[in-house]
């Protein structure tokens, strides 16, 4: 069970290494990436930090690059940032939940057959009208 201070830490990593990736690194290897979540260890001396990146696998692999070369900046920038007794390591990961969940909605929107199609008439896209709520008296009747 993580402990809500290293849960805490995690969240204010990603908000700090989110912002600083997209506001202050130069580095043209960095482009289209995404932080998604952070694992810090119990003892707050490593982060892995997960990120996304848009691109093909050589892109992934170049910004993760850049990532790793920048991890001293960043880590800079979450000591100015998050007062703890360490800084922890930075040590970026590949997320492949967004990619995955592309490549299955993909492969679902091939396999499911599509709705069929009406003629387009008005009857079609309004909603079934309802009926009026009965009147008290017919209530009554009805028991």
């Amino acid at each position: 069970m993580t402990s809500r201070r290293v849960l805490k830490a995690a969240e204010a990593i990603r908000e700090v290494v989110s912002t600083t990736i997209l506001t202050e690194l130069r580095d043209p290897r960095i482009a289209d990436v995404t932080v998604t979540r952070v694992e810090v260890s119990p003892d707050m001396r490593e982060a892995k930090v997960h990120v996304s990146v848009m691109g093909d696998q050589a892109k992934q692999q170049l910004s993760l690059h850049g990532l790793q070369h920048a991890a001293g900046f960043l880590q800079q920038k979450i000591a100015q940032r998050i007062d703890t007794r360490y800084t922890p390591r930075l040590r970026f990961v590949l997320d492949r939940g967004v990619k995955h969940s592309l490549e299955v909605s993909r492969i679902l929107s091939e396999v499911l057959p599509r709705p069929a199609v009406t003629d387009g008439s008005a009857e079609s896209a309004d909603p079934p009208e309802l009926e009026p709520p009965a009147e008290p008296d017919d209530m009554r009747k009805a028991l």
